[in-house]
């Protein structure tokens, strides 16, 4: 650099050097720490409109293959901290033209670990989102929070490298400060107590395989949809869109009921009300259709569709899961139709059934469907739906 400088005062007037000897600098110093800057702003100019346009096209002809349509995606991602590089090594020299000493090249020094611990970051999570595609195209079974459980001590790991390494940089004694850690842990640990409990009983959630980033849940107190499993909590997104975070202990230490464990079928479950009669012959000519009636449609569950979708592998969850028949399975295939019960002013016949569907809005389109054929099996029938009545007798005597 100085070679440079020393090759563009050579070129200078005198008078140019006499002015800028005033500022104790030379007309060199600040010619070529102008050209430094522009070449920043050049470099990305360069990157964004010419690099970056290039390699995404590139990639975008290529982008029949996973790899090379997941680079496409995280482009802007892993293409960032090598340009901050870049252009933070030219400031440098630019600013090391005027401006030299331990204390700059420290803060420097910690600029570029963090730039170099950002970009490591950045690659990990690449190879991390590689390794759940390859997962997902092969349709295995695949734990979302697992790897973002496993990017979350990735990044306290990496933050801990980068404090350390600055710690050895300032001169600290490393092995006397694990030794004062060894009896200070002690305090660390208690007053750390709660968050040390959120983070194993983040792991013992996702070992017990309880549910997965996802999945409908609900508790004691919330319910809704799962967005993240971190390290202390876990988020759930309400039906009436609120974020709700709970501490993963409280979690733990409580029920869930995971809706989403159901592989094929959704509940549906309503007593058919109708009126007083003494026609049981045409009560079980009415229950005969109504079961037949669930029988024969296509959106209602029954052994022999479930021996069909275990014969053929059909999935109702992202491709992820395949049916079973084992009773742990998530398959709900009961059919019942029978006359339930008498009350004060109707007999009641239960309809108790599953969609094949777990999807709400499809689940309600069945059954729908279901009350309508019903209610026409009810209209061409000699009985009729009860409707409560009251009746008021008038003493007209007085």
């Amino acid at each position: 650099m100085k070679y440079i400088i020393d090759f563009i005062n050579q070129y200078m007037p005198d008078s140019f050097i006499d002015l800028f000897s005033k500022l104790y600098i030379t007309p060199g110093d600040m010619v070529l720490f102008i050209l430094l800057l522009f070449l920043i702003v050049f470099v990305k100019y360069l990157f964004r409109n010419f690099i970056r346009k290039f390699l995404l096209f590139r990639l975008y002809k290529q982008r029949k293959s996973m790899l090379y349509r997941l680079m496409f995606h995280r482009y802007e991602k892993l293409a960032r901290p090598p340009r901050y590089l870049i252009s933070l090594f030219l400031f440098q020299t630019a600013i090391q033209i005027f401006i030299h000493g331990e204390k700059i090249d420290f803060i420097f020094y910690i600029l570029y670990l963090f730039l170099f611990a950002w970009w490591f970051y950045e690659v990990v999570k690449f190879i991390i989102y590689v390794s759940l595609s390859i997962k997902i195209e092969k349709d295995k079974e695949i734990h979302q929070e697992l790897f973002v459980l496993f990017l979350n001590i990735i990044k306290v790991l990496i933050a801990l490298v980068v404090v350390f390494v600055i710690l050895a940089r300032l001169g600290v004694d490393l092995t006397g400060l694990a030794t004062s850690l060894g009896i200070g842990g002690i305090v660390i640990g208690l007053s750390a107590k709660d968050t040390l409990t959120n983070f194993f009983d983040s792991i013992r959630l996702i070992g017990e395989d309880a549910f997965h980033i996802g999945d409908w849940i609900e508790t004691e107190h919330v319910e809704g949809v799962v967005t993240e499993i971190g390290l202390a909590a876990t988020c759930i997104r309400t039906f009436d869109n609120a974020l709700v975070t709970i501490p993963n202990s409280k979690l733990a230490g409580n029920y869930i009921k995971n809706w989403s464990k159901r592989r094929v079928g959704r509940r549906i479950k309503f007593n058919l009300r109708l009126q007083y009669t003494y026609d049981m012959e045409e009560v079980e000519k009415v229950i005969s259709e109504i079961r037949a009636m669930l029988n024969r449609d296509p959106g209602i569950i029954n052994d022999q569709k479930i021996k069909y979708l275990i014969k053929m592998k059909k999935t109702y969850k992202d491709g992820i899961f395949n049916l079973s028949n084992h009773p742990g399975s998530g398959v709900g295939s009961k059919l019942l139709v029978y006359l339930d019960e008498i009350d004060e002013y109707s007999m009641n016949i239960l309809i108790y059934a599953f969609s094949i569907s777990i999807n709400w809005e499809e689940w309600l389109n069945v059954k729908q469907e279901i009350i309508k054929k019903i209610v026409l099996i009810i209209d061409n029938s000699k009985l009729e739906l009860a409707i409560p009545q009251e009746e008021i007798f008038l003493n007209s005597n007085k």
